[in-house]
């Protein structure tokens, strides 16, 4: 029997630099996968349907990528960008593999309790929970840096961890500090 993962990672950012100089007018008349419109924002979006992910292009060669699950997927998608930037580039920097940095993961999981919402934002500090404007309450850790949308059926959703690890430790965190304002066990 396996035993069900206490976490599933639903989104990874990242940023990365191309080592490319960007001209993004002439990019999004020549690749149709591109929208530019610099009046509403200074990068481009490039959107790829394998792996599914979108990213943000900037003139000086740096990007955000977003949508992918997996650190790999997110590799991936970098060297597609490169291989489908580099014909098009106004000058290229750098040539070595660029250096990726995940800025953000968001992850849900269930904690295996009813939260009473209201009593832990009386109770906790660091709890937002305004139910008029949303349903969920918004548990904010300093160490690591990472929030929990809570949920009253005890399903989270945890959003600003950088990596797996901290994602495990703001989960047990979590468990220890909610576990005493939890309406039934399950």
């Amino acid at each position: 029997m396996s035993k069900k993962p206490e976490f599933v990672v639903t989104n990874m950012v990242a940023s990365a630099s191309l080592g490319l100089e960007l001209d993004l007018y002439s990019l999004a008349q020549k690749i149709k996968e591109i929208e530019y419109e610099p009046e509403q924002f200074p990068g481009a979006i490039l959107k790829f349907k394998d792996p599914k992910a979108s990213l943000l292009l900037f003139k000086n060669g740096k990007v955000v990528c977003v949508g992918c699950k997996k650190r790999i997927l997110i590799e991936r998608t970098i060297e597609k960008t490169i291989k489908l930037l580099t014909p098009y580039a106004k000058r290229i920097t750098k040539t070595k593999k660029p250096k990726i940095e995940i800025t953000n993961i968001v992850a849900s999981a269930a904690l295996g309790m009813d939260l009473d919402l209201y009593k832990i934002a009386y109770k906790v500090k660091d709890v937002e929970y305004e139910p008029e404007q949303f349903p969920g309450a918004i548990l904010k850790f300093k160490e690591p840096k990472a929030s929990l949308l809570l949920f009253k059926n005890g399903k989270v959703i945890c959003a600003g961890a950088k990596n797996e690890a901290d994602i495990r430790t703001v989960l047990r965190k979590a468990k220890a500090l909610l576990g005493k304002y939890s309406e039934k066990k399950r």
